[in-house]
């Protein structure tokens, strides 16, 4: 095994992708060392490296949707084995000793957001844009055989988002359910949704997008929110946009008792109808990695070939250009490297 590989870097805020070498790291008494095949870039990925979310200093090694093969394990690994395929998400591992770990929940944003100092791949360490990546046993999910490594990179983050707020959602079988934004999330929440039963709406107003939308699967394809209503409503409103607008509008159509469930994150203000909110007593859902049940599951349904999410793919030198793409809004509808 080498004892360099090369990892991308982002030097400082708005800066080049660019490979660079680098030591391969060690593998720790609880960790695997994994070797990186596919890594998806999220938005998240975006803002951590245009400085507009900011949890350690420059350069950064970001990528939370890496996937490969272990090469070695610690010492105290008994879930993992050299050869395993697996993929490695964010929320990595908790500290353990705080307040809110002493409760004992399930490792998920939740805990990423109150516990006391965790370890998330790609934001506070070193992420999977890199050939090898160490992390904790528990930051890992084994991958079905049937998945290839281009698919399942983006299923570890935004599949696993949008199928975790359909789980949270909880809606009763043959419920309408409209999807807000068709971008990275949004284009697998109408998968998802569909191959769960349910009747989907999409709801966009890029005309670009409304093909798309009907090829993914969506029963109906609307432009706004009354739009919506007029086409029946929706008891679920999947709010995947990076423009909280879009989602507020598209309240005009949530049906009596519905949910509007927060997938998307925008740095626009967002400011909720009171009365009708009341009126309807319609429920704001917060929801993002619920647990890594709902991975396993997600996983699944593109191992079955209900869902398949669309990407480009693009080798690691050419890592700029995929960076670029994705920031431009070109990219239909997820971008992959290869390393």
């Amino acid at each position: 095994m080498p004892e360099r590989m090369h990892a991308v870097v982002v030097a400082e805020p708005d800066a080049e992708w660019r490979l660079e070498e680098r030591d391969r790291p060690a593998v720790g008494p609880d960790e695997v060392l994994v070797r990186i095949r596919a890594c998806g870039i999220c938005g998240t990925d975006l803002w951590l490296a245009q400085n507009k979310l900011s949890f350690r200093p420059f350069p950064l090694v970001l990528g939370h949707e890496g996937v490969g093969e272990v090469v070695a394990v610690g010492e105290a690994v008994t879930k993992r084995k050299v050869g395993d395929r697996v993929g490695v998400f964010m929320m990595q591992k908790a500290c353990g000793v705080c307040d809110f770990c002493h409760e004992e929940h399930t490792n998920s944003f939740v805990t990423a957001a109150n516990c006391d100092n965790p370890t998330l791949t790609g934001v506070n360490v070193d992420g999977a844009h890199a050939e090898y990546v160490a992390v904790d046993v528990g930051g890992t999910v084994l991958l079905p055989d049937a998945v290839s490594y281009e698919l399942a990179a983006p299923t570890l983050c935004a599949g696993y988002t949008v199928w975790a707020a359909l789980r949270r959602a909880d809606a009763k079988p043959g419920a309408r359910i409209a999807v807000v934004g068709i971008g990275g999330l949004g284009h697998l929440a109408i998968q998802y949704a569909k191959a769960a039963g349910y009747h989907v709406t999409a709801v966009t107003r890029n005309p670009d997008k409304r093909d798309a939308a009907s090829e993914l699967g969506a029963d109906l394809v609307v432009t706004d929110g009354q739009a919506l209503k007029d086409a029946g409503g929706a008891d679920v409103l999947m709010h995947t946009s990076s423009n909280h607008a879009a989602a507020v509008d598209a309240l005009t159509g949530l049906r009596p008792w519905g949910k509007l469930v927060m997938n998307g994150i925008a740095f626009d203000d967002m400011a909720l109808p009171a009365l009708a909110l009341v009126s309807n007593s319609h429920q704001v859902v917060g929801s993002a990695h619920n647990g890594i049940e709902y991975l396993v599951e997600a996983l699944d349904f593109v191992a079955r070939g209900a869902v398949s999410p669309w990407v480009e793919v693009f080798p690691s030198d050419r890592v700029q250009a995929a960076y670029e793409k994705v920031v431009a809004g070109d990219v239909r509808f997820k971008a992959v490297v290869t390393y």
